[in-house]
């Protein structure tokens, strides 16, 4: 992940379900707030209703793999927060991945078409 780093302390978490916008889908659930950071952060949740920890780390990974697939279309200086759900584990890829993009750009992070390299 190239402008990317981890979110970690449970403050952040919850300052961003607090006051950050926020958009769902029948895959997860996004969490964004714009920061003055030169680079974006990256929390993702996983809930015990998810299933087992190799089913929540297994939906880990595909967050994780969607957001490295589409970051160079994504704006930096954000602090952002995936919220897996269920459906997360059985959905195929092409719908993730078109989902993931339609709640980037309902946030307002998605770079201008003329501005993605």
């Amino acid at each position: 992940m190239k402008h990317t780093v981890s979110l970690k302390q449970n403050h952040e978490f919850r300052r961003l379900y607090r006051k950050g916008k926020s958009a769902v889908s029948p895959y997860f659930a996004v969490y964004c707030r714009k920061t003055n950071r030169p680079v974006s952060r990256l929390g993702i949740t996983t809930g015990v209703k998810l299933g087992n920890a190799v089913k929540r780390n297994y939906a880990r990974r595909r967050v994780r793999a969607l957001y490295r697939a589409n970051e160079e279309q994504l704006l930096p200086g954000y602090d952002i927060v995936v919220v897996a759900r269920t459906r997360l584990l059985h959905g195929c890829y092409a719908d993730l991945d078109r989902s993931f993009l339609q709640l980037m750009k309902k946030l307002g992070m998605s770079a201008p078409k003329g501005d993605r390299p």
